[in-house]
């Protein structure tokens, strides 16, 4: 793809991506607007705040803005995360969200790519693994139990969050699950973002002793065949260190860098 390609991809995605917002929205969560911000709660750990662009704020009126978060969130006493973006305006935004206690998380590269390619491979598993769709708590946990043993942490609000969001809506997400003798060695789930062409992949976190076998390609290109098969055309990642090489020898481009800063309470 052109530099002009990843322009209009970038573009495309600031404009049907964000805000992040779950449609629909599950039980239990809560979406609120403050301004150009959306604040979501309930769908993980803890609060979630998206946006489209900040609406020109700057200065004391943006240090409003972030202090009302902040207020919020120590009220109901869990962390929130406020996902920036390298493009974004103003220039001192991070600036000022560590200024009122919000603490920068890992980087990752947001990537864009063609479904049709992926689409039309075959997935090719190492020797004893199969792919297998998921929708029942019992798999969900035991996504869990190996999202904990990859990042050693508690992780059992992702199945929380996914459970809600299968029952809001069980055609908005598809989850899969990589096995091998009955354990689950790796994962990931595409959600199909209603109203756009975009697919967008999360998950893909494996077994130490399962990694370069191929298991996370065949994730991906698995997840584009079921985007295909619902009319998406653009597959989108927020891409780990890990995982971008290989996402761009798959035909992905970066587009921009995301960093989530954090406050907690």
């Amino acid at each position: 793809m052109t530099d002009l390609d990843a322009r209009t991809l970038l573009s495309a995605y600031d404009s049907q991506l964000r805000p992040d917002v779950p449609d629909p929205v599950p039980d239990g969560v809560t979406v609120e607007q403050d301004g150009p911000l959306v604040r979501v709660c309930g769908l993980s750990e803890g609060g979630f705040l998206s946006y489209r662009d900040l609406g020109g704020l700057t200065g004391a009126d943006l240090d409003a803005l972030i202090a009302r978060q902040v207020e919020v969130f120590t009220k109901l006493g869990t962390p929130v995360e406020w996902k920036t973006y390298g493009h974004d305006e103003p220039a001192d935004l991070t600036d000022r969200l560590r200024a009122h206690g919000f603490v920068p998380q890992e980087s990752e590269t947001v990537v864009a790519g063609p479904v049709a390619g992926l689409a039309a491979t075959q997935p090719v598993l190492p020797e004893g693994v199969r792919l297998r769709e998921v929708t029942n708590r019992p798999d969900l946990d035991r996504i869990v139990a190996m999202e904990e043993a990859v990042w050693n942490a508690p992780r059992g609000f992702l199945a929380d969050g996914l459970e809600r969001e299968l029952a809001a809506d069980p055609q908005a997400l598809t989850v899969v699950v990589a096995e091998a003798g009955g354990e689950v060695v790796s994962a990931g789930w595409v959600r199909y973002v209603r109203g756009t062409g975009f697919a967008t992949l999360w998950g893909g976190s494996t077994l130490p002793q399962w990694r370069r076998r191929g298991i996370y390609k065949a994730l991906v290109t698995y997840r584009a065949r079921l985007a295909g098969e619902r009319g998406c055309t653009v597959l989108q990642v927020d891409a780990s260190e890990d995982s971008r090489p290989i996402l761009q020898r798959l035909g992905f481009v970066a587009l921009t860098t995301t960093t989530p800063y954090v406050f907690t309470p």
